[in-house]
């Protein structure tokens, strides 16, 4: 313990909250959301098993490039900070609103570590700048074109402002690309009701392809074949900028109440029709449902809506990551967040908190 907690007499030391890491989905969102509620709460927690469900568990690098930008915007102590480290002992002082740049050094992340900031950030009084580099485009987290088509429009219906960039993109192995947001406080603070997603407004889908070879014509079949699976209104190909190769592929349906973005990147040994038809089964699969947001937007907006004045939103299912990240959130603010099964295909979420 450093010298600043071991002199506070013992009333007024933190108390640690103490969390499983192996608990639910088990993976790294319990630390992203440990991390960003400890921040804004003010509460010390303490994490063993540091994603114990993962093959390789503990701290990656991406992972603790979360814990050094949240150690460092909120001057936190910190043990248990090194690769690999299964425990994790994080104790915030003061979130102090400011221009970040952060580098994971990796293909890691670039979007979780902005999940696990944005919330702190968008609570001071002062607007904040961050430059985050690393993966830009990763096959287990939002992509860029998500979080700026997708997640940040939803933030916007409850009052959070920003302006986001991809001013590099990054995909594995090499990375270095790179994000850019600008947040504003959080003044007006508005309640989701998102129950019915509306009428089709437009389908839209957009490829692009990263220094590889035969760029335009993996884009066209990917263009091609979604074209033969669903009713688009426009289809686009366009450019990056980055070092690092790679392809992404993203629909976006426009409803009358909501834009729901759907990714999918290209793999090796996979073919331009078979990375298309996979992401065509997902946007059928939404179509044919009721649901106003998907599994994976779900889990994401729980947050910021248990920080602001709640709401309601049907989604296509109740991922185990996103029962996860209620019962976390659960463990730091007063709030409750229920689950109600409408049918097979569609679950209303409840997020209800303290007036």
């Amino acid at each position: 313990m450093n010298k600043a907690l071991a002199n506070m007499p013992a009333l007024s030391q933190p108390a640690t909250i103490q969390i499983d890491g192996s608990q639910g989905e088990g993976g790294g969102q319990i630390l992203r959301t440990a991390l960003a509620l400890s921040m804004i709460t003010g509460q010390a927690f303490e994490l063993m098993n540091i994603r114990a469900g993962r093959k390789k568990p503990g701290l990656m690098r991406q992972h603790l490039v979360c814990v050094q930008a949240s150690q460092h915007i909120s001057q936190a102590y910190v043990e248990g900070a090194e690769l690999h480290s299964q425990r994790l002992y994080f104790v915030p002082q003061h979130v102090q609103s400011g221009k970040y740049q952060f580098q994971i050094g990796s293909a890691g992340s670039t979007t979780l570590v902005l999940q696990t900031l944005l919330p702190a950030l968008l609570l001071q009084n002062e607007a904040s700048e961050l430059t985050i580099s690393g993966g830009t485009h990763n096959p287990l987290a939002p992509t860029a074109d998500f979080i700026e088509h997708c997640f940040l429009l939803v933030l916007a219906k409850i009052g959070i402002e920003s302006e986001f960039q991809l001013n590099k993109a990054g995909f594995f192995p090499i990375g270095a690309g790179e994000i850019q947001i600008k947040i504003q406080p959080w003044q007006h603070r508005n309640k989701l009701c998102l129950l019915e997603r509306g009428n089709l407004q437009s389908t839209e889908a957009f490829a692009a392809v990263l220094n590889l070879a035969e760029e335009a014509q993996i884009a066209q079949r990917e263009l091609a074949t979604l074209e033969k699976r669903l009713k688009l209104d426009t289809q686009q190909h366009f450019h990056l900028k980055g070092i690092s190769q790679g392809n992404t592929l993203y629909v976006k349906v426009k409803l009358e109440h909501h834009t729901q973005v759907f990714t999918s990147l290209g793999e090796m040994r996979k073919s331009a029709e078979q990375i298309a038809n996979h992401l065509a089964q997902h946007v059928k699969q939404y179509m044919e449902s009721n649901a106003a947001v998907d599994e994976y937007l779900a889990d994401q907006i729980l947050l910021p809506l248990a920080l602001g004045q709640g709401g309601e939103f049907t989604a296509q299912c109740i991922s185990e990551h996103t029962r996860t990240q209620a019962s976390m959130i659960e463990k730091f603010i007063d709030c409750e967040i229920e689950f109600i099964e409408l049918n097979e295909n569609l679950f209303q979420i409840k997020v209800n908190v303290e007036s």
